[in-house]
């Protein structure tokens, strides 16, 4: 009995022994098969993620914030100090070129109007006088120079009418000057009263604006110029950012502009660039940038934040990967491209363009293929590589061809 034991306890570990010796064997092959000697290491393939260098179209984009002006601002004002007795507009309404919108106590300016009135009335009448008084003279000095010439009168009277003459014609000259200056000074009263009737006045940009502030009430006392109202013009608005240096040089009249705001989410405004500032701020060194957007709704207010994407420059045949392609190896740029049996990468120092969000543009020559844009950092030049992605992608196929 205990030899039978002996030997079944033998063959059990020469059984056990040959399938640990078959399993080491078929362990050996699979390792080798996915791994190869560096030396004395054996190094496994890196798992990595690629994509495809892509030919296309890219743009260099600048975000700014600003925020909305008015296309014009009037300050409306009395020219004239008075009482404020009327006040026909307020806050957000609709106002009209050269209409009405305030109205001064006006019966001092009344009076004067009267006033100016008789000074005129009485300058005429001076120079009805200064003209009789000449035409009197006339026919004095023609009645002495007669009886001069029949040797009746002296010659000394003859001089007395002459002086006459030129004293009359002295007076009426002064009379003249008097009725001009009596008729001015009531022009001039009639214009202060057209003044206690305030006007909103503008020469270019459309007929209507609207009141953004109310400054004054009734029954307030103004002086001369005190601002009573402001009227902007909202169709078009203006949109005003501030750039640096590196960007101001890209930058010119006529250039579109996308605009989005947080009051509007998800909505975008089409303007363009009519102004760019010929000088920089000191301070911020900065340079303001003016840009037009039309607003038939008036949807867009004065004082709103903005933000401002302008297209610096576009190339269109540009190589392009994925920003995350782009690694750096002894500070220099450069991608990992896959080789074209997908089992090792090579390094290609490059230099970049334009930077599109999460794209970029690579600038060389025979730039082709995948790149490597998850995984570099466990990559060098020559590495072995596997996909993970693509052996799904073939197991899958696999499984549906089977299932089929």
């Amino acid at each position: 009995m205990k030899s039978r034991g002996y030997k079944n306890l033998v063959w059990a570990l020469i059984v056990i022994g040959f399938m640990a010796g078959f399993g080491w064997m078929i362990s050996s092959r699979i390792q080798q098969s996915a791994t190869k000697k560096s030396g004395n290491r054996v190094v496994a393939p890196v798992p990595v993620e690629v994509a495809e260098i892509q030919k296309g179209s890219i743009k260099l984009k600048r975000t700014f914030s600003g925020e909305l002006e008015a296309w014009a601002e009037l300050v409306v004002a009395p020219k004239v100090a008075g009482r404020v007795e009327r006040v026909f507009v307020n806050i957000a309404d609709r106002v009209k070129r050269d209409q009405v919108v305030a109205e001064l106590d006006d019966d001092e300016y009344v009076q004067a109007i009267a006033q100016a009135k008789a000074d005129l009335a009485v300058a005429r009448a001076n120079l009805s006088e200064a003209r009789s008084a000449l035409e009197i003279a006339n026919r004095e000095f023609k009645r002495t120079e007669s009886l001069r010439n029949r040797g009746i009168t002296a010659a000394s009277d003859f001089d007395v009418a002459s002086q006459n003459i030129l004293a009359r014609q002295s007076q009426l000259d002064v009379a003249k000057a008097q009725l001009q200056r009596a008729e001015s000074s009531l022009e001039i009263a009639n214009i202060r009263l057209g003044y206690t009737k305030v006007r909103a006045t503008w020469s270019d940009g459309s007929k209507q604006r609207v009141v953004a502030e109310r400054y004054v009430d009734e029954g307030q006392t103004v002086a001369a110029n005190v601002p009573l109202l402001l009227i902007v013009e909202l169709d078009p608005i203006v949109g005003v950012v501030y750039v640096t240096e590196k960007d101001y040089t890209r930058l010119k009249p006529g250039q579109q502009v996308m605009l989005s705001m947080e009051a509007y989410p998800g909505e975008q405004y089409l303007g363009r660039i009519t102004r760019v500032a010929p000088v920089f701020n000191k301070s911020s060194r900065q340079a303001r940038i003016e840009m037009t957007i039309d607003n038939p709704q008036q949807h867009l207010k004065p004082g709103m934040f903005i933000r401002a994407t302008i297209v610096l420059d576009q190339v269109s045949d540009a190589i392009i990967v994925p920003a995350r392609a782009v690694t750096l190896r002894n500070d220099r740029r450069g991608v990992f491209i896959v080789s074209e049996d997908g089992r090792s990468v090579n390094w290609r120092e490059v230099e970049v363009g334009i930077h599109d969000g999460d794209r970029i543009q690579l600038l060389g020559q025979g730039l082709r293929g995948r790149v490597v844009t998850l995984g570099q950092q466990l990559v060098k030049d020559g590495t072995d590589i596997t996909i993970p992605a693509e052996q799904y992608k073939q197991g899958a196929d696999h499984k549906k061809e089977t299932d089929q």
